[in-house]
């Protein structure tokens, strides 16, 4: 070990001769330890939301969508859906129609989303598991049905089993307004509600209407077309190869996404929190690095005999400055990795006991206590940013000293 380290080192781990600076030594130590774990924490607090968020849009997103480049809807949706469905890998894929349309149930109404499925449309992803009231029926022998979400159930009072049927209003893409008659401008529809669904993701439960297919091709006057074609991939295929032969077969007039493309905006929006919060923190962690410039300072100006010594003794002047610049980077060293260790520990307690709990009625919440989940690339980022504020320090620590060892040379 070189002489310069094992001196650092005994500087660091020794009693100082002062208590005062003893303390300093201590709290320059915890606050790079405290910090750290705190980023470590937060980071993999804020991951873990973003998995559940992601885990919930990915029961409705498709694994993958196909949209047309340009204009609102697919021509010719079945022939897309041939080439999607010859291409190795894909298990399934259904045309959607989803557009605006007013929904009227007894003296309530509201703008809605409708959207327009295949009857079995569950088999391609998660809906049933989120009925909390009634089926997810789109048909039977008697008639055809919607599953609501939860905010139109509530604002039209409409739940599964009412007699009454929900009325649907669409307004007609071709023709003249007939001022004599504005109600001949809509194409009207009804149906019975067997289902109501909840999500808590406001996009969705809010105004999310689903219908059979038919319906919607005959309310909003799509014949052939599909806003959207939704695909399901067989289990274990690579979600990527299949994208890229989907763009091959299509061509450049749609656009091909999966559940992370969907969601981007929602995928942004965390992520651009998530590093506020580093940012946050790695402001924090420079002010703590003060306490090690501190300490440093205390430090030369307690061994000013010791330094003295080693200039007599024959070793330079970048020598002894190597001294306290190691010590610095040993201050950062030990914090740092004790920091992770701290946060990585806390983390898996969370992950185990659910210690830290969100406040609200757990009926109503997706996860009671904060989801954490770590990801190794934080763990190297928070590393990487304690080396920068060890470096920050070095350098701060090398002025001091040579700006001690020109004071000495002059006294001398």
């Amino acid at each position: 070990m070189n002489w310069t380290l094992k001196i650092a080192w005994r500087y660091l781990v020794s009693k100082k001769a002062h208590n005062a600076v003893n303390i300093i030594s201590i709290v320059s130590v915890l606050g790079v330890m405290v910090t750290t774990a705190a980023l470590v924490c937060v980071l993999s607090v804020f991951n873990g939301f973003r998995g559940v968020i992601m885990g919930r849009l990915a029961l409705l997103d498709p694994q993958i969508a196909v949209t047309a480049t340009l204009g609102k809807t697919i021509e010719n949706a079945d022939s897309v859906l041939d080439a999607i469905e010859a291409i190795d890998g894909v298990q399934e894929a259904v045309p959607v129609i989803e557009d605006q349309a007013l929904a009227i149930f007894a003296e309530y109404q509201m703008p809605v989303r409708l959207k327009g499925v295949p009857d079995a449309y569950n088999r391609i992803n998660n809906m049933d598991s989120l009925i909390i009231d009634g089926d997810f029926v789109l048909r039977d022998q008697v008639s055809p049905y919607a599953v609501v979400g939860v905010g139109p159930a509530m604002a039209l009072h409409v739940r599964p089993g009412f007699l009454r049927m929900l009325q649907l209003y669409a307004p007609q893409r071709e023709g003249r307004v007939n001022l004599a008659n504005p109600m001949g401008a809509f194409r009207v529809d009804s149906l019975f509600v067997s289902g109501v669904f909840q999500m808590q993701q406001n996009n969705y439960d809010s105004d999310l209407i689903y219908v059979p297919l038919d319906m919607a091709r005959r309310i909003f006057d799509y014949p052939s077309q599909a806003t959207q074609v939704e695909v399901k991939l067989k289990p274990g295929v690579n979600e990527d190869a299949v994208m890229a032969h989907i763009v091959d077969a299509l061509g450049d007039s749609y656009t091909v996404k999966n559940r992370l493309m969907q969601q981007a905006m929602a995928y942004k929006m965390v992520n651009i929190e998530k590093w506020m919060a580093f940012l946050r923190l790695a402001f924090i962690l420079v002010i703590a690095t003060f306490n090690v410039i501190s300490t440093l300072a205390l430090l030369i100006i307690e061994k000013d005999k010791s330094i003295a010594t080693f200039l007599s003794m024959g070793a330079s002047g970048s020598q002894v400055t190597r001294i306290f610049v190691t010590e610095g980077w040993l201050i950062a060293l030990v914090g740092a990795v004790s920091g992770i260790v701290l946060g990585l520990a806390l983390c898996l307690c969370q992950q185990q006991f659910g210690l830290l709990r969100l406040h609200g009625d757990p009926a109503n919440m997706v996860v009671n206590a904060y989801p954490v989940e770590v990801v190794w690339t934080d763990i190297i980022v928070v590393f990487l940013l304690v080396a920068a504020v060890g470096l920050l320090t070095s350098l701060v620590t090398s002025m001091i000293m040579r700006h001690r060892l020109t004071s000495s040379h002059n006294r001398i």
